[in-house]
């Protein structure tokens, strides 16, 4: 006789999920406005702003694959603990850094942030140890956590368990983002860096958490050796089918990365600081939340590539019409027309999202040999890791042209004219998009050619 799907689930899951809520909260509400804090605050431009988040966001989708052999060594309670205990340190340190300069001299903040110093100062580089801290620790809550609903489900219950940890990593995303908005509003630039003090907080709730109540003996004998995950890096890396999709995925992710690596500044700089640039992001979770069911249902019957590639094909015009706020003119339902049609863009891009990450995961673990399935997905991200770097820093580059910093102009005219051509950041990024659909395409008929041959 069938068991029935339940609900009762060990406590180690339940206190896992919920951490997981704590630590997207800390991550979401920093993340959202990184390239802000390494401008506004440590004094970096464009360019190296972009550079060092890409390469913070690389490094936190490359490493969880090695760090989770780790884990699975020296057990899921010691990882957990030794990673909030990195974060809450990283995070901390982001918020003490500045008083730091502060009190040196090197910098003032308020409402109104003046630099002096920092632009040419070495000591601004002190921010990259303190990030190094937050990507060690989120390696780890990337493996363990997922490794741990994996552990303490069954064949019967874990779908209904993944769902769940879906909809923890979703809410505390949303509220990771939603703080953003009320601290800028009170305290000006000084909120971005009392953003780094509430994440500390809530990853050190999750520490205080898993040292009370986190037990569990699931973790023997499951993982694999660093041999063997270097091993299987070799096997993807030679496998032509595989790397070929990676780098076609790649140019997808490059434009959804934009929504943290082009859109607060360019928000903020045409719209106004009254724009919600951590609100809007929200709108890509909430558009995924609302449409996934309905798209995975509607195209259960095709291919996963035919599904990829309607996703694909939207995000161009998901482009477009971010580009198309800087043409419009006067308020839309009473928000400034860059700021309305950014919305509708990021909507647009969640709802691809929907035709494109479940399917791509389902074809990539397709690929793997038998039995290799999870090492394989364990790379699967690698997309996200180049996407990371080449958009972050595409997006600075292509900022610094077309939608410069204000403060580098001494009168708004002279920024205005600057930044009148703005909306090009976009049309870069339509074409990325579109050749990487189009590629798609092409890559799935010379897949089915190959597949069809005796």
């Amino acid at each position: 006789m069938e068991k029935k799907e339940s609900w009762k689930f060990p406590r180690a899951f339940w206190v896992a999920n919920t951490v997981e809520l704590f630590e997207r909260a800390a991550y979401y509400g920093v993340f959202i406005v990184i390239t802000l804090y390494l401008s506004r605050i440590f004094g970096f431009g464009d360019i190296e702003a972009a550079a060092i988040a890409g390469v913070f966001q690389a490094l936190l989708y490359f490493l969880p694959v090695f760090a989770g052999a780790f884990a699975d060594k020296v057990g899921f309670r010691k990882s957990l603990m030794l990673a909030f205990l990195l974060l809450t340190l990283g995070y901390a340190g982001m918020g003490v850094l500045p008083t730091l300069f502060e009190s040196s001299g090197l910098v003032e903040y308020g409402s109104k942030t003046v630099f002096k110093g920092l632009d040419t100062s070495g000591v601004r580089y002190a921010i990259l140890p303190v990030m190094a801290l937050i990507i060690l620790g989120g390696s780890f809550i990337k493996s363990v956590i997922t490794g741990t609903i994996a552990k303490e489900t069954t064949k019967e219950n874990r779908a209904r368990g993944y769902g769940i940890f879906y909809a923890m990593v979703n809410i505390g995303a949303f509220s990771g983002k939603t703080i953003v908005k009320p601290l800028r509003e009170m305290m000006g630039n000084t909120g971005l860096i009392w953003i780094s003090y509430f994440s500390a907080g809530m990853t050190l709730l999750g520490l205080i958490v898993v040292f009370l109540m986190f037990r569990s003996r699931k973790h023997q004998g499951e993982g694999k050796s660093m041999s063997q995950i270097l091993d299987a890096m070799v096997k993807v890396f030679m496998n032509a089918r595989l790397i070929v999709l990676i780098i076609i995925i790649t140019g997808f992710w490059m434009v959804q990365h934009q929504m943290y690596a082009t859109m607060p500044k360019y928000v903020l700089r045409l719209a106004g600081e009254g724009a919600s640039p951590s609100w809007y992001a929200n709108v890509n979770p909430l558009v995924v939340f609302l449409t996934v069911g309905l798209v995975t249902q509607l195209m259960r019957k095709h291919t996963a590539l035919f599904s990829m590639a309607i996703g694909m094909f939207i995000m161009p015009i998901s482009a477009l019409l971010m580009a198309s706020g800087n043409l419009l003119h006067g308020n839309i339902l009473g928000m400034h027309p860059v700021a309305f049609m950014m919305v509708v863009g990021i909507a647009f891009q969640g709802f691809a999202e929907t035709f494109i990450s479940p399917r791509y995961l389902e074809y990539f673990s397709l690929q793997a040999p038998r039995g290799e399935e999870g090492l394989y997905l364990g790379f699967s991200h690698l997309h996200s890791f180049f996407s990371s770097i080449f958009g972050f820093i595409m997006s600075g580059v292509l900022l610094d042209k077309f939608c410069p910093d204000p403060r580098k102009f001494q009168s708004h005219e002279l920024w205005a004219d600057a930044a009148s051509h703005a909306h090009y950041i976009w049309f870069y990024f339509v074409g990325i998009s579109l050749i990487s659909a189009i590629a798609l395409i092409v890559y799935g008929m010379v897949v089915r050619r190959i597949d069809s041959r005796p």
